[in-house]
C-alpha cells in the first residue's frame, strides 16, 4: 500500500494477454476456463448485436444495408461445370440422354426396390416405407441372387429403375440407383436414416397420390445428371390434391431427402407435416451403363484425398 501512495494494491493479473487456455496443464481447470471464455465471447457478441440494432433503429431509413454473412455456400469455389439453363449444349444433352424418354412422357416409371442379401428388420421396414413414397414401386427381398442376374430380369419385366438398399450391422448404409436398361448407375453412402415412428410430430400415413418433386441446388453438370435420375423415379404428372411433396435438397454435396404434406391454414399461410422416412445421401460414384463392379466404366468417382482438399469446393 505504501508503494501506491497509501492506496490498496491493484489485483494481480492471473493471466497475461498472450496467455492461451491450452497452456493450462490441469484438464478440469482447462475445461472450466475454456467454458468461461466461450461464455464471455457470447456475451460480447450479443452486446454488439444489440448495439447495432439500436443504431439501425436510430438512423431509420438512413441505416446502411445489412452485411451479408460469410458462409461456406456463398464463398464456394467457382466450378466451370456449373449448368446454365439457357445453354444450347445442355439442352441438346438433355434431349438425347438416357432420361429423355421419361421427360418426353414416352415411358412411365416402374421401380424395383431390393436389398442386400438377407436383410434385417430395420432395412425391411425402410424399404416398405420407401415404396409408399415412390409410386409404382415394388419391393423384392433377394436371397443369394446376384445383382447381375436381377438386372436382365428387371429389363424383361419393363422396370425403368432398380434401387438396392445395402446394410451394415443391421443399419441401412448404402443405396445403389441404376437406370434401366442402359444406365447410368449411381452409388451413394446413406446415413441418418429415420423411420416414420422415429420422427417427432409426424403426420398421418401418406396416401397413394403421386407426390410433387423438388430438386434444390443441383447446379453442376454432375449434379444435373443426379437430379434427373431422382426426378425419373416419380411419374411426371403429380396429383396436387394429395398435397404431398418429395424433396431432394443438396447442400455441400450432401443430399437430404424429406417427404412432407402441406396444409393450407389460410390464403397466405401454409403449414407442413413430415411424413417420413428421411435419410441423407453422399455420392460415391457414377457409372456408365448398368451395375458392373469389375468392368464398369466410371464417369465420376469420389476420391477423398484428392477432392476434399478445400471445404469450399463442391461437385454437385
Amino acid at each position: 500500500a505504501a508503494e501506491h501512495g497509501g492506496q490498496p494494491a491493484p489485483e494481480r493479473v492471473l493471466f497475461p494477454p498472450t496467455f492461451s487456455v491450452s497452456e493450462i496443464k490441469n484438464k478440469q481447470r482447462r475445461h472450466f476456463m475454456f467454458l468461461r471464455w466461450k461464455q464471455q465471447q457470447r456475451k460480447e457478441k450479443l452486446a454488439a448485436k444489440k448495439q447495432r440494432r439500436k443504431e439501425r433503429e436510430a438512423l431509420g431509413d438512413k441505416a446502411p444495408p445489412k452485411a451479408i454473412p460469410k458462409t461456406i455456400e456463398n464463398q464456394r469455389v467457382y466450378d466451370e461445370t456449373t449448368v446454365d439453363p439457357n445453354d444450347e449444349e445442355v439442352a441438346f444433352d438433355e434431349a438425347t440422354d438416357e432420361f429423355a424418354p421419361y421427360f418426353n412422357r414416352q415411358t412411365v416409371p416402374k421401380i424395383l426396390i431390393t436389398t442386400s442379401d438377407r436383410p434385417r428388420g430395420r432395412t425391411v421396414r425402410f424399404c416398405e416405407q420407401l415404396s409408399t413414397v415412390i409410386p409404382n414401386s415394388h419391393v423384392y427381398y433377394r436371397r443369394g441372387l446376384a445383382l447381375k442376374r436381377i438386372i436382365p430380369q428387371c429389363i424383361a419385366r419393363d422396370f425403368t429403375d432398380l434401387i438396392v438398399i445395402n446394410e451394415d450391422r443391421k443399419i441401412p448404409n448404402g443405396l445403389v440407383l441404376s437406370h434401366l436398361p442402359e444406365g447410368p448407375t449411381a452409388h451413394f453412402r446413406m446415413s441418418s436414416v429415420r423411420l416414420r415412428k422415429e420422427i417427432k410430430r409426424k403426420g398421418k400415413e401418406p396416401t397413394e397420390h403421386v407426390p410433387e418433386v423438388i430438386l434444390n441446388n443441383f447446379t453442376t453438370r454432375l449434379g444435373h445428371s443426379i437430379g434427373r435420375m431422382f426426378a425419373s423415379l416419380f411419374p411426371h404428372d403429380p396429383q396436387f390434391i394429395g398435397r404431398q411433396v418429395a424433396t431432394f435438397h443438396n447442400q455441400r454435396d450432401y443430399i437430404f431427402f424429406r417427404f412432407h404434406r402441406y396444409i393450407f391454414k389460410s390464403e397466405k399461410k401454409v403449414g407442413i407435416q413430415e411424413l417420413g422416412p428421411r435419410f441423407t445421401l453422399k455420392l460415391r460414384s457414377l457409372q456408365k451403363g448398368t451395375f458392373d463392379s469389375k468392368f464398369g466404366e466410371y464417369e465420376w468417382i469420389h476420391k477423398r484425398r484428392e477432392m476434399d482438399t478445400s471445404r469450399r469446393k463442391f461437385h454437385l
